[in-house]
């Protein structure tokens, strides 16, 4: 009587390759270029797609995505800032970065880009600085249809302090809001903080120029605060540097006070909605309340433009 001959199981994906290891959900065997190792044991590249594909993705305690913990958008908020103010430097044709226009009183970028309610004409030699802006200049306000400067106006500055001070401010606070609210969130309360400012600035001070992060991180300091308490975490030493700033809002002269109040309110409000929605209706709360927000800020934009025309 003849005895059957034993067969070598052989990988799956490599029927050249014999094995004896196999993927511990699908039974298939796998050679090593194949294994992926599991939990326990290995699995084929198949099964871990498939894993891949059912597992839930992790998400962080307000429903924003963990890739937050890398600070994507807060790199790239702070890139973008440095960019315009080296573009800001080219246009104002200055020999470096302490002298030539973009760290004095204004280039022709920051008078286009910042928030301005009323056209005007620049006829005083305060702002004449090399070449730009040339005295006569004239500089197209919100009011005329110029709607862009709520949004330029953030990411504008005037001087390497008042860059250095915003950006390290956000680089602190947008590093644990990102990583607590996920890419998304994050984005959406930069913005609207930021724009929140603004619209105060062309409701209150419609014949100023005014620009700078400070509107959103002022923004983030309120947002920060309201994610603290909704955690249960100490925000004494949030509210002490909150008052500093505040005080120096206040004291120093130049800065725009309604822009950083403006910030403040929007930035807590908008946080309050992504931090205290139910879970049960999480993102159509927070979605939803982020866009009346929007809303009753393009209103309030209307609103006064009506008015100065």
């Amino acid at each position: 009587m003849s005895e059957s001959p034993v067969t070598v199981p052989v990988c799956y994906r490599h029927p050249s390759r014999e094995t004896y290891v196999r993927c511990v959900r699908c039974d298939r065997p796998i050679c090593p270029d194949c294994m992926r190792a599991a939990s326990v044991g290995h699995q084929c590249p198949e099964c871990v797609a498939e894993g891949r594909r059912t597992q839930r993705p992790a998400r962080t305690a307000f429903g924003g995505s963990a890739a937050g913990r890398q600070g994507y958008v807060t790199k790239a908020l702070i890139g973008l800032n440095v960019l315009v103010a080296v573009l800001g430097l080219a246009v104002a044709g200055g020999g470096s970065l302490f002298s030539g226009g973009l760290f004095t009183s204004g280039t022709r970028l920051q008078f286009l880009g910042a928030v301005l309610g009323r056209t005007q004409t620049i006829n005083g030699d305060r702002y004449w600085i090399g070449n730009f802006p040339q005295l006569g200049d004239v500089y197209t306000g919100i009011a005329d249809g110029a709607y862009y400067r709520l949004f330029t106006a953030m990411f504008i500055h005037y001087g390497i302090l008042h860059l250095a001070l915003n950006m390290w401010a956000l680089w602190v606070l947008g590093r644990n809001l990102e990583a607590v609210l996920g890419p998304l969130r994050f984005l959406t309360l930069y913005l609207l903080a930021g724009l929140g400012g603004n619209v105060a600035c062309y409701l209150i001070s419609p014949d100023a120029f005014s620009a700078g992060a400070s509107t959103a991180v002022f923004g983030l300091f309120a947002a920060f605060f309201v994610i603290l308490r909704k955690l249960g975490r100490d925000t004494s030493a949030v509210i002490g540097i909150l008052v500093v700033n505040l005080v120096l809002t206040f004291a120093v002269p130049s800065i725009s006070i309604a822009g950083h109040l403006g910030g403040l309110v929007v930035g807590g409000l908008v946080g309050a909605v992504l931090a205290y929605a139910p879970r049960a209706r999480r993102n159509l709360i927070q979605a939803g309340g982020s866009v009346a927000v929007l809303v009753v800020l393009t209103l309030l934009t209307l609103l006064q433009t009506a008015a100065l025309t």
